[in-house]
This record gives C-alpha cells, sequence and structure tokens, in this order.
C-alpha cells in the first residue's frame, strides 16, 4: 500500500526543482534554545555563497509567541557559541574564539540580547576551549562547564603553543591508532570547570579552570570527554544548582578498538573529590547486565536526578538504547573513595519500550522527561514519567516530519525543530494538549528551498525475506518537485549505510533524496534487515548477515516497484547507489542477479573487499557484524565479500572513496576501480584527500553532486558524458 502525505494530490504547475547548488547554498540554522522565561529562543544561523566562496554567520532571535525572527545582536564575529544565563531575561554567556594576549586560546563574555553593545569580557582562556555550559548558584556565582584536548598531565592542549617536534613520525604500542578521520596523539578531550565570581565582577576564580578527568584512574584507556569522534557538550552536564557534574567517558579498564562500553561518572562541582562512574564495574546497573556505552547524562531542574542512557551490549553499537534515572545527592559516599555525591535508587524506565531513545529533557516539575527516537523512518518525541511502570509503553508526540531539536519550556510544552525531505528547517510548539503552533518553515521564506512541499514524499510497506518475522519492511518514495502524472521517471533505488541506520524523512545536505529526484528520477529508499526505528528485531537480525537477508529484501523492494509502482516508475533504466553499507550493497549488487538490473551504480566508500576488514578502527564492529576476529571459525568475511563474485561484474559504476575515511579504508576504493577498469568495465573513481567518510566542504559537494548526477544521466538518459576526469 502506498501512502501519500501531500497536502494537495499534485504539486502545483510550474514548481521547480532544487538543484544541488541551491541545496548547499540554502541556509542552515541550528535548533533554537529557549531564554529562562520560555518567551524568545536563540539560534544560529549560516550559507555559503558559492560566488564569494565564503560563509556567512549569525545569531537569530525567534518569538515563541509570533514566530518573528529578528537578529539577536551577537557579533557573529566573535561569538563561537552562546548560553543563556538561568536566572536571566536576556543575560548570555559566550565564547570568542580569539584571545588578543594567547594564540590559539578564547575568552569569556557575559553579554545581552537587549543590550548587545553592554558586553564584559570575564575571563581569558589558554586553549581553543569550546562546548560551554553554565549554571547559576544560590550567591549568584556562575560555574560553567567547557572542553578542550589536554596533555596527559591535565593542562589543556593549545596547538599553535605546542612546541613542534622534529619529526614527523608517529610510534604505537597499543591498537587503535586512529579514528574516523585522525591519528591519535597523547592528547585526549576533557572537560574544565571554573567559576565566575559575582563578588569580583565575574572575574574568574583563581584565573584558571580544572580538568574534571585528570584523578579519574585507569589502567587500559586513558579517560576523555567528550568521546570522539563525536562527542560534544551533550557528554557532560552541570546541576541547575552548579553543585554536581557529570560527564561520560569511555569503559578504563577496556580497549578502545574492540569495545563501546562507556560509563556516566558524576562529581562535586568543588573537586573535592574524583568522579566515580555511577554505572561502572561493581554498580547496580553493571550487575544488572548493562554494560555497553552510555550516554546523553541530564540534570533534572531540581537537581535531584540524574537521566542518562545506556547499551547493554559492551560491543555493539547498535543494541538497543535504555533509559535510566539515578537520584542525586551531595555528601554521600558511592563507592567508598571518598567521592562527595551518591547516586542511588537506579531505575530503568520503559525498558520493554521496543525503541532506542536519543535525547533527554526534563520536565520543569522534575517527575518526568522526554526522549526522541527513531520511529518508522522518523525521530519523534516521547514522554516517560518518572512513576511509570516497567510495561509502559511511550506514545508518540510528534507529527510526519523528524525531530533535529527539543526543548521543554517552562508551561511544559514543547519547542521542536524539524525536518523533513521538503524542509531544513521547521520550527514549533507542542502543547501539552498536543496543539502544534508552527513558528517557522523554511521552505516558506529560503529562496533556494521555495516550491518544495510534502506532496513530493510517499511510502511504501512489503514482505521482507525475514523468517519468523511479523511484519512488513519500509520504504520511501520521493518523486520530483514537477512531478506530471502520465509520466514515468527512471528509478534511483538508494540503499542506507549503517548497516544499523535508516532511511528517513528527513533534511539531509550529502544525500537529500529530493535533490537526487528532481535529476529527474523517482527515488525509492528502502529500509531492509538491519534498518534502525522498526523494533530492535530487525535491527540485530543483520548481525552475520550481509549479504543474505538485507540483499532479498532489497530484491523484493525492487521487485515491488516493477511490480506496483510501473505507472510512473521506469525500472529498466533505473540506478542504484548508496554509502557506507550502502556502498557495499552496491558492490554486493554488481556481483549478483539484481545488477544486471541497473544501468548504472554509485558506490561511496563502501566495502569492497570484507576479508580486508581489519584495517578498519573500530573492530567491535568488525567483530560483532562479521561474528569474531578474521582468524576465528565461522565467521562470515568470505561468505558475503563481493569480490568472490568479481566474475559477474559488468555495470557501469562510480566509485568515491576518500582520503581520510579510516572507518573504511580507501585501498577498498582504489582496489574496486583497478577491477572494473581491468575487465573493462565503464568506471570512474572521485578520491577527495581532504574528506572522510563523508563530504562535507560544499566546493566538494557541489563537485561530488555534479559528477555523480553525469554520471546516473548518461547511463540511465543517454546524455553526454562530460570530459572532467584526468586520464592518461
Amino acid at each position: 500500500m502506498v501512502r501519500n502525505f501531500g497536502i494537495v494530490a499534485a504539486l502545483a504547475a510550474g514548481a521547480c526543482a532544487i538543484t544541488p547548488k541551491q541545496l548547499l547554498q540554502a541556509p542552515r540554522r541550528g535548533a533554537p534554545v529557549p531564554n529562562p522565561s520560555g518567551k524568545v529562543a536563540l539560534f544560529s544561523y549560516s550559507q555559503y555563497s558559492f560566488e564569494e566562496e565564503s560563509s556567512t554567520h549569525a545569531w537569530q532571535l525567534l518569538d515563541l509567541e509570533t514566530g518573528e525572527i529578528t537578529d539577536s545582536g551577537l557579533n557573529a564575529s566573535e561569538v563561537n557559541e552562546a548560553v543563556w544565563i538561568p536566572g536571566t531575561e536576556t543575560g548570555v554567556l559566550y565564547i570568542n574564539g580569539t584571545n588578543e594576549d594567547v594564540p590559539g586560546g578564547v575568552t569569556l563574555w557575559i553579554g545581552d540580547t537587549a543590550k548587545p553593545s553592554e558586553r564584559k569580557l570575564v575571563a581569558s582562556l589558554e586553549a581553543p576551549f569550546s562546548g560551554l555550559k553554565v549554571a547559576n548558584t544560590s550567591s549568584g556565582d556562575l560555574r560553567f562547564l567547557v572542553n578542550s584536548l589536554a596533555y596527559p598531565n591535565g593542562t589543556a592542549y593549545n596547538e599553535e603553543l605546542a612546541p613542534t617536534a622534529r619529526n614527523t613520525g608517529r610510534l604505537y604500542s597499543d591498537i587503535y591508532v586512529r579514528h574516523w578521520d585522525t591519528w591519535l596523539t597523547k592528547q585526549r578531550y576533557a572537560v574544565f570547570a571554573g567559576t565566575l565570581l559575582k563578588a569580583s565582577g565575574y572575574g574568574l576564580e583563581n584565573h584558571e579552570v580544572r580538568n574534571l578527568l585528570k584523578d579519574i584512574p585507569f589502567n587500559v584507556t586513558r579517560p576523555e570527554s567528550p568521546v570522539q569522534p563525536f562527542g560534544g557538550s551533550g557528554d557532560y552536564d552541570i546541576s541547575p544548582d552548579g553543585s554536581t557534574y557529570a560527564l561520560l567517558s569511555k569503559a578504563p579498564h577496556l580497549n578502545k578498538a574492540n569495545f563501546t562500553a562507556s560509563y556516566i561518572y558524576v562529581g562535586a562541582f568543588d573537586g573535592s573529590a574524583a568522579p566515580e562512574a555511577l554505572n561502572g564495574p561493581g554498580s547496580e546497573a553493571y550487575e544488572a547486565g548493562h554494560k555497553g556505552a552510555s550516554g546523553a547524562p541530564t540534570f533534572s531542574p531540581d537537581s535531584s536526578k540524574l537521566a542518562y542512557y545506556q547499551q547493554d551490549g559492551e560491543y555493539y553499537e547498535s543494541d538497543r538504547v535504555k533509559l535510566y534515572v539515578v537520584d542525586i545527592a551531595q555528601g554521600g559516599y558511592s563507592t567508598g573513595n571518598g567521592s562527595a555525591v551518591s547516586a542511588s535508587n537506579w531505575k530503568g524506565l520503559a525498558p520493554d519500550w521496543d525503541r532506542s531513545a536519543g535525547s533527554i529533557a526534563w520536565a520543569p516539575d522534575s517527575e518526568s522527561f522526554f526522549t526522541t527516537a527513531e520511529d518508522y523512518a522518523r525521530t519523534r518525541a516521547f514522554h516517560i514519567p518518572l512513576d511509570s511502570d516497567a510495561d509502559f509503553k511511550p506514545k508518540n508526540l510528534t507529527s510526519v516530519t523528524s525531530i533535529s531539536g527539543l526543548a521543554v519550556l517552562p508551561d511544559s510544552s514543547l519547542l521542536i525543530a524539524a525536518s523533513a525531505v521538503w524542509t531544513s528547517a521547521d520550527f514549533y510548539t507542542l502543547s501539552t494538549n498536543g496543539t502544534q503552533n508552527v513558528l517557522f518553515s523554511a521552505v516558506k521564506v529560503d529562496e533556494d528551498l521555495a516550491g518544495l512541499g510534502p506532496d513530493t514524499l510517499e511510502e511504501f510497506f512489503y514482505d521482507g525475506s525475514l523468517p519468523n518475522f511479523d511484519q512488513q519492511l519500509h520504504a520511501l518514495v520521493v518523486k520530483p518537485s514537477n512531478f506530471s502524472e502520465g509520466e514515468k521517471y527512471p528509478l534511483a533505488y538508494i540503499v542506507h549505510g549503517g548497516p544499523q541506520g535508516a532511511n528517513a524523512n528527513s533534511w539531509s545536505t550529502r544525500w537529500n533524496f529530493q535533490v537526487w529526484a528532481d535529476q529527474g528520477y523517482v527515488v525509492v529508499a528502502p529500509n531492509p534487515t538491519g534498518s534502525t526505528g522498526f523494533g530492535q528485531e530487525l535491527t540485530d537480525r543483520i548481525a552475520g548477515e550481509w549479504g543474505s537477508y538485507p540483499y532479498e529484501d532489497v530484491v523484493l523492494g525492487w521487485e515491488y516497484v516493477r511490480d506496483n509502482l510501473s505507472s510512473f516508475v521506469d525500472t529498466k533504466n533505473g540506478i542504484v547507489a548508496g554509502a557506507s553499507y550502502g556502498g557495499y550493497m552496491t558492490n554486493w549488487i554488481q556481483g549478483h542477479d539484481l545488477g544486471r538490473e541497473f544501468k548504472a551504480i554509485v558506490t561511496h566508500d563502501g566495502i569492497s573487499n570484507t576479508e580486508s576488514a581489519f584495517s578498519s578502527e573500530e573492530l567491535w564492529f568488525i567483530r560483532h557484524d562479521y561474528l569474531g576476529p578474521i582468524w576465528a571459525e565461522n565467521t562470515t568475511y568470505h561468505e558475503f565479500n563481493p569480490q568472490n563474485h568479481v566474475a559477474n561484474f559488468s555495470t557501469p559504476q562510480f566509485v568515491v572513496h576518500n582520503s581520510l575515511d579510516y572507518r573504511l579504508p580507501e585501498s577498498d576504493g582504489l582496489s574496486l576501480f583497478n577491477i572494473l577498469q581491468t575487465k573493462g568495465i565503464p568506471s570512474r573513481l572521485l578520491s577527495f584527500p581532504d574528506e572522510n567518510h563523508w563530504v562535507l566542504n560544499p566546493e566538494n559537494s557541489l563537485f561530488w553532486h555534479t559528477e555523480i548526477f553525469n554520471w546516473i544521466n548518461h547511463w540511465s538518459k543517454g546524455t553526454d558524458l562530460d570530459d572532467n576526469a584526468i586520464g592518461q
């Protein structure tokens, strides 16, 4: 059954297609953060200009009653990040990314959005600190947290002031020598604490900030927070009363290459003792079998509780993410080592809920909180009372878009930032009775997005291949903006990465389904075995089955399109594309029957030789999904290796593989391209020396889109192939 989410049956005549350039130069907005009274919200704004070859930045205010957007008065060239000062209406604490006295350092300022010119310098910091969080204490002192790289001795690392080594060698004695796009050095990220004293005009106490991790004991892995490569200020928190902090760090007794485990540490802000892990070895949580990756430590408004999430499996990055809450008190002893903070009454919330939790935002009364979770190709909001029973199943509160930011207002209503295939940003409030008040929609404001709307999006459900699985699989369908009834469009079949991931109804500046459709295709994006947001069983069943059930599901999805959508989809001239695991799947498709059904293939940073997978850095992922290390028996490195099927390769293929992709080293892309070329199969290789698993630079991204679309349009539609490629 195909379901349409359009407001009208068809797009109004004259609608314009969105181009890659429009996608990349359209404004980008951060999630709005409300001020303490809940009357206005502050958000970041940026826009890239291809003409100027540079970006403009701004801080803007959103009126939460009228939806009016105004300039905040904060100078974006001076303000790297800003947070509201609790207890004030318009006061902000912000980081200026420059420091006239310390090269490479930053400065801390107090400002006011009502009087932006009346700013005050309050601290000079000796390193490029970021990730600001602040609490206003009963005395009026402002206690804050920031993070920075730090030397092994605990002092902050400033690259501009660091001595330069006389050689460039990297010497390692432990596994995990590089991650994502960075070779590891002796420096690790750490959370630092500081106090701005009201009595001295908010001068920085002792003129320094303190490293909160340096006294945590370890025997294998040195503590680090935020956890890299994607950790930020969401990896730590300060209680609203300023008395306590919580932070996330990897398990100190386990190697990071082979284990995902991480714990939540709590400590007193005054530094009376080193922080201790509330869910580490010996804790009630650990003994109950919850030993995996943790995240999102978040204090309640009354500072008495801490919520967080954790997975059970200690080397499975896609295990179900479960929610927990503990009581926090000062003056206790958590494990007898002198901690000034105690954590008690540990409790799991909605333990039988078959979804993985995301962000956490407390209700004002500290008796419940809101969380986000993937649910049927959308990120949605859910409400969880602390006194709920073990069998409590949270209900979705939001609509068909996907949440990108969530905040709770003083009246318990929600401020939500969302996106969808048809919009880069929608801001709206959601009252306690479920009433939505749309404050802003990018498609009504941004010239480059004009004409986009929900009428291009449909979805269908179809029978998959998993035995004894009692639900259908899901797929998104995205039509061109100028779709015409009665016309047929070639299929663009896009397989998602992960593999524990999903094709979702959300906006992307990397794989934007509407931009692909507006090249004159119908995009179909299936969610086969391994997909997230449809229950943990579907996610888990891909382990050891990379080329079996998921491939069969992709085939069945393609057959559904062929048999049921043929009135507007041309499968005979279709193409298939995918990145990461989607890149692996396109390589697998190339060697199997489905590969003969496409005119062209696009593979972005995908594995082509599974037997070289141990060149990756996250070995926990390889061990889990291939059922053990490379030398073990009954693993699937050989069984599902695309290069075992090179005899069947024949479809023209475009290969992207970037030099800084350490998760899937570029040798896989080079090997695949060499095979294609040696066999005489039309193929091209695109490599960016300055990009990682993704392509983020706008100029690089435009080139990526241009060359990929040139390729698929040539093989699918017969257009000319450009001569940009480097030849002999």
